[in-house]
């Protein structure tokens, strides 16, 4: 994976840069769409190319390790031949999943033991088999095996937490060195940056992974519940150590203004299931704010779901019957609002790019966040 910086704002440490992997190139910043078992939630794969125009989506390797199994994937040739997507994907570890199962999971130094969630039967992931799953599953960027530490997590957990995370990455590397895609392309491994809320230990977690050399990197353990206030000042801290010739990924994030305010601060690659996951509870986010479509005020509201939107069902469908399938729990309503929700994101990000181009994101910046922010 090559990584092009290409233009930086004069006010601001927004970036503009190019990710050449071997099935394409991504243009940042970037929204990644999450496609956890190996789809995004009621969208197609030519949705996803033609109409919201994505450059890239996520698989997750906990869930594609218990469904549909790593047999079924190799079969097929790797995730990108089984889902049909042809373009650059990415894989997360399964760290945060294994850190969200508390009541039935068990770290140790080796790895974690956890139970599926499906039908409870025991596995165990090591440093190295999370490696080799993703190396099966066959995502150009992989990441490496994590503790996402909780954000209300005191002081001395999140310092054994780190150190933790730290053993582990240092034998990620050493797998991911050892071994080769079976697919016969090649594939980045990205570190994570853990440290809970606390500015000294991202310090150093910043530091030993920027020290990795790694083709990019990553920031996790945000978003999980510290104050919006702590997650800014936690990118800032990171930031200032991760070398600027490399990608930043900021895992799990986030709100359209999130991202915004996270591209500011030097960002590069998101992911987040908000716009799927609010999508299909009626959750609309549009250039002008945002919409609760189970709300009485657009039963009678024929005009179109965004005048001027970023997808094809933003002109074709009106704000009234967008409301009156999500109120019906039709199937057609969750796919449309996920099918506007992250063309929206992926608009956003194309915008943020124009701007950092054009030398204008400082000033488009304030007035964009204080009308995406707004309730309609």
């Amino acid at each position: 994976m090559k990584f092009k910086l290409q233009y930086t704002d004069n006010s601001s440490k927004a970036r503009a840069g190019l990710i050449a992997t071997d099935h394409g190139e991504v243009e940042t910043p970037i929204f990644m769409p999450v496609g956890t078992v190996g789809s995004v939630k009621a969208v197609q794969m030519y949705e996803l190319k033609e109409d919201i125009k994505a450059q890239i989506i996520l698989g997750n390797t906990y869930h594609l390790y218990l469904r549909p199994g790593l047999d079924i994937i190799k079969k097929a040739g790797g995730l990108h031949k089984f889902n049909s997507w042809n373009k650059p994907m990415l894989t997360d570890s399964g760290g945060f999943q294994v850190f969200s199962l508390t009541e039935i999971r068990k770290l140790t130094e080796q790895g974690a033991e956890f139970r599926s969630h499906i039908d409870g039967s025991k596995h165990f992931f090591t440093p190295e088999k999370v490696i080799d799953i993703q190396r099966i599953i066959g995502a150009d960027i992989i990441m490496a095996f994590d503790e996402c530490t909780p954000g209300d997590a005191d002081f001395i957990y999140a310092k054994k937490s780190l150190e933790l995370t730290e053993r582990w990455l240092d034998r990620c590397i050493s797998q991911f060195s050892e071994t080769e895609s079976p697919y016969g392309f090649n594939q980045s491994l990205f570190p994570i940056v853990q440290g809970c809320v606390y500015p000294e230990l991202r310090k150093r977690a910043a530091e030993n992974v920027a020290a990795k050399e790694a083709d990019g990197n990553a920031i996790g353990g945000l978003a999980v519940g510290e104050p919006k206030e702590q997650m800014i000042e936690m990118i800032e801290v990171v930031n200032e150590i991760l070398p600027k010739d490399k990608p930043r990924y900021l895992m799990g994030v986030g709100t359209p203004a999130d991202l915004l305010d996270s591209i500011e601060r030097g960002v590069d690659m998101f992911d987040c299931i908000m716009p799927t996951r609010n999508g299909r509870n009626g959750q609309i986010f549009t250039k002008n704010g945002i919409m609760n479509m189970r709300n009485s005020r657009w039963k009678d509201d024929f005009s179109p779901i965004e005048e001027d939107g970023a997808s094809i069902v933003d002109t074709l469908y009106s704000k009234a019957y967008l409301r009156h399938l999500i109120n019906s729990k039709e199937i057609l309503g969750l796919q449309i609002a996920s099918i506007h929700n992250l063309a929206f994101y992926t608009w956003l990000m194309k915008e943020a790019r124009n701007h950092i181009i054009n030398g204008t994101f400082s000033t488009w910046k304030p007035g964009m966040k204080e009308n995406i922010t707004r309730r309609l």
